[in-house]
């Protein structure tokens, strides 16, 4: 016959006692590495529900929201109600300058246009804004006459500007 307790035990693999009432030959490392995982959230307070598709929610909106964001305000600004160029300038006399502008707008959009000349050592000598009505054609070509302190050497468009929008274009 066998003897119902064994003489010797087998070491711990752990080298920790065996819990109460728990098989000797078995380390309590291998008890729970099988062991069902809703004992150990009950143990450590963690529910069963996971955050992650939670979190993965509300970070996919915050991405939708600033996408549609930057694709709203790269129309906006990529069509201005007026865009402007210099088409050129000739210096008339001392204190004369004539130049050309080009002004793209809006059909019922009224333009404010700001040409300045400067002197060779970069300083402005006049100064003039042009006022485009919103009657006038969409697309058209202003002449413009600036009266200067001293000579000039160069004309510079600063841009055109509409009531609604101030930055020049």
């Amino acid at each position: 016959m066998t003897d119902p307790t064994p003489a010797s035990r087998p070491p711990s693999t752990t080298g920790a006692t065996p819990r109460p009432g728990a098989d000797p030959t078995t380390p309590d490392d291998a008890a729970t590495a099988g062991g069902d995982m809703s004992d150990l959230d009950a143990r450590y307070g963690r529910s069963g529900r996971s955050r992650r598709p939670v979190v993965i929610g509300v970070v996919a909106v915050i991405v939708a929201v600033g996408l549609a964001w930057l694709v709203w305000a790269a129309f906006v600004q990529s069509t201005p109600p007026v865009t402007s160029r210099l088409i050129g300038f000739e210096i008339t006399s001392p204190t004369s300058v004539k130049a050309t502008i080009e002004v793209d707008k809006s059909e019922s959009t009224e333009a404010s246009c700001r040409l300045q000349a400067k002197a060779a050592d970069f300083s402005i000598v006049g100064e003039l804004t042009i006022t485009v009505p919103a009657d006038s054609p969409r697309h058209q070509t202003v002449p413009a006459t600036l009266t200067t302190q001293r000579a000039a050497t160069s004309v510079v468009l600063i841009g055109c500007t509409t009531p609604d929008n101030p930055r020049p274009h």
